[in-house]
């Protein structure tokens, strides 16, 4: 039974099959949301999603018979262990208080594509690691918006309250600009003045426009190109060298467990040899008994 299991869990065939199943079990998700399809083929889709719980019922089983004498050695990789939450919640009752988990658990049974295809395990790896690089790299934006947001709002304050009314309100509309939506009206009307380039906002004309020239510009190009420029590139280099930690990790832990593979298959073919052994040993004393 357990090599059955075996050979079943390791099948490409098997792990294609699955992958199938679980894109099928994210359309049938997507239908729910239309109600016209809900109500005109609503059983249909509740028959397809109970076969659906089943068959991934069946891939734990399969998957923990596979581990036998030892099924919690299931529960070793992370990954197994996401794919039990998820069936597990799954199997609570549609109604009532746990309405809304069972949608949540159905919809991340989508989610179970991760655990399933191993390149996007080694991305999802890549960027758990990189969260304590990329937690300083914020913190270094976040002083950079500071900084910008504290001298816009003492320049631009009386000019253009509407965006540069507060500190709050600096921050938010500088927000706005290192995504590049408009962020040039912000820089016309501090280029201008509002008096001459009204501000998009609640208070288009400031108590005090004032035309910066040059030096609104200078202010908002170096944070645009400091803030989109810079700062991105620097997530994308911890990405980067995250992704380049996580595949070292896994093919190393490939090797490995290769390696642990080789050596049991020795350590078996070595008990079948001494079987052997004892079994002629075994056989040439009873014939000397005979004798």
């Amino acid at each position: 039974m357990k090599e059955l299991c075996i050979r079943i869990r390791d099948d490409h065939r098997f792990e294609v099959f699955i992958i199938g199943v679980i894109v099928a079990a994210g359309v049938l998700v997507g239908l729910e949301t239309n109600s016209k399809i809900v109500e005109k083929h609503g059983g249909l889709i509740h028959v397809f999603d109970k076969i659906i719980l089943g068959i991934f019922i069946f891939e734990i089983v399969i998957k923990m018979i596979a581990e036998s004498p030892k099924p919690q050695n299931f529960f070793n990789n992370g990954w197994n262990v996401f794919d039990f939450t998820i069936v597990a919640v799954c199997l609570l009752p549609s109604s009532g208080a746990w309405v809304t988990v069972v949608r949540l658990a159905r919809i991340l049974r989508a989610v179970r594509l991760v655990t399933q295809i191993p390149k996007l395990q080694i991305l999802v790896g890549a960027l758990l690691k990189s969260l304590p690089s990329m937690g300083y790299v914020s913190l270094l934006m976040l002083l950079h918006f500071y900084v910008y947001a504290v001298m816009g709002t003492f320049l631009f304050r009386g000019n253009d309250p509407g965006h540069f009314g507060s500190l709050g309100m600096s921050m938010v509309s500088l927000f706005r600009a290192v995504t590049l939506e408009d962020w040039t009206d912000l820089m016309y009307t501090a280029y201008y003045g509002s008096h001459l380039y009204a501000a998009q906002g609640p208070t288009p004309v400031g108590p005090n426009p004032e035309a910066f020239g040059w030096w609104g510009i200078l202010f908002f190009s170096s944070f645009v190109i400091i803030g989109a420029m810079v700062m991105i590139n620097l997530f994308v280099g911890v990405m980067v060298t995250s992704l380049s930690e996580a595949q070292a990790e896994a093919i190393k832990r490939k090797l490995d467990i290769d390696e642990v593979e080789e050596r049991e298959a020795k350590l078996e073919e070595a008990v079948r040899s001494l079987e052997s052994q004892f079994q002629e040993l075994k056989k040439l004393i009873e014939e000397r008994k005979a004798t």
